[in-house]
């Protein structure tokens, strides 16, 4: 419930990754497409056409829920909805953290397909290309390059299509949102892209390098969109010159910017459990005494205060280095204490 269909109209919801990310079934058979939850009709063309690509968008699912929850895991909302649906009003209405999901979710899209052209798990895409200017003396161009572009023109018309279906749905508004802060994500996907060297030479001496450009990781990605998601500005739809467009709130002297992430609704405190507004709550929560950030108990326990608790850990200790080359430790057991909001 709640998640695009292909016979139902294309009101902006949370992006197909949320109902994907719960798929366990490998793709390759067509039949399965028409049984993937989230899909419009476009997008299940594309499955049956393209197996393979499918099978990466799913695992591309798989990347923003693990992602989002660990990018998010010091905050209030931690991405909670992603595993309760009920809750999903917290995404439906326009929020900040709709904005950070939608960016997250294109970029990690074309980031999958980046690099599964490069690991060869697409057959239809190879290696990005070398790049044209001249390598610094001691370096040159070789590996194989994500191929970025292909992943940005696949994963846009794969993660946008249901946000450009030509059906009157009434939250116009919404859908622009979602393709701006879509789009703010793939930007962040391009600033991702870093030139990366192995070294060569003589006993590790390094004295040539085999450069090519890669991306980063998707948690460096996911930091940098937190980052815009902290300083996201608040937008209404109003008459710019000819046509209505997004400005913000607050300034709007001047058109929404390219690279920051907007938002139509405020958030709730995300304090207490409320379906209606979309908030699984901070109750049971682990939190951190000594911090003073939003992971503290002051602030994550919202003034409710926070029960303590004793864990026994397991470490490693008393390594020892053996020539030659081996390490061999103890295993130690220490009592911590911890923290949970009430």
């Amino acid at each position: 419930p709640g998640f695009l269909q292909p016979n139902l109209p294309a009101n902006p919801r949370p992006p197909f990754q949320w109902a994907l990310s719960q798929t366990t079934e490998h793709i390759n058979k067509t039949q399965q497409c028409k049984m993937l939850p989230g899909l419009v009709s476009s997008q299940a063309q594309l499955c049956r056409s393209n197996l393979e690509l499918m099978q990466v968008i799913v695992q591309a699912a798989r990347e923003v829920k693990k992602t989002c929850q660990k990018s998010f895991a010091d905050m209030r909302w931690n991405c909670s909805s992603i595993d309760a649906p009920k809750y999903l009003p917290d995404l439906e209405r326009g929020t900040r953290e709709s904005a950070f999901v939608y960016a997250l979710s294109a970029a990690a899209i074309s980031h999958t397909i980046a690099r599964a052209c490069t690991t060869g798990d697409l057959k239809l895409c190879s290696c990005g290309p070398t790049p044209g200017e001249i390598p610094e003396p001691g370096y040159r161009w070789g590996g194989c390059a994500d191929n970025l572009h292909y992943g940005l023109v696949v994963g846009s018309k794969f993660s946008d299509s249901p946000l450009k279906m030509k059906r009157k749905s009434g939250l116009h508004t919404n859908k622009l949102m979602h393709l701006h802060n879509s789009e703010v994500g793939r930007q962040a996907l391009k600033a991702a892209l870093v030139m990366k060297c192995k070294c060569h030479g003589v006993s590790g001496s390094c004295s040539i390098r085999t450069c090519w450009r890669g991306l980063q990781d998707l948690k460096e990605i996911a930091m940098d969109l937190k980052a815009k998601y902290l300083s996201a500005t608040k937008v209404v739809h109003r008459p710019m010159g000819m046509r209505k467009q997004l400005v913000p709130k607050d300034i709007d002297i001047r058109p929404v910017r390219e690279n920051e992430l907007v938002y139509l609704h405020s958030s709730p405190d995300f304090c207490t459990r409320s379906e209606k507004l979309g908030s699984v709550g901070t109750q049971d929560r682990q939190c951190n005494k000594t911090s003073s950030g939003s992971d503290s108990c002051d602030l994550m326990c919202c003034g409710r205060g926070y029960n303590p608790y004793t864990e026994t850990v397991a470490e490693r200790c008393h390594c020892k280095y053996h020539w030659c080359c081996y390490v061999t430790c103890k295993k130690c057991e220490r009592i911590v204490e911890r923290y949970v909001c009430k």
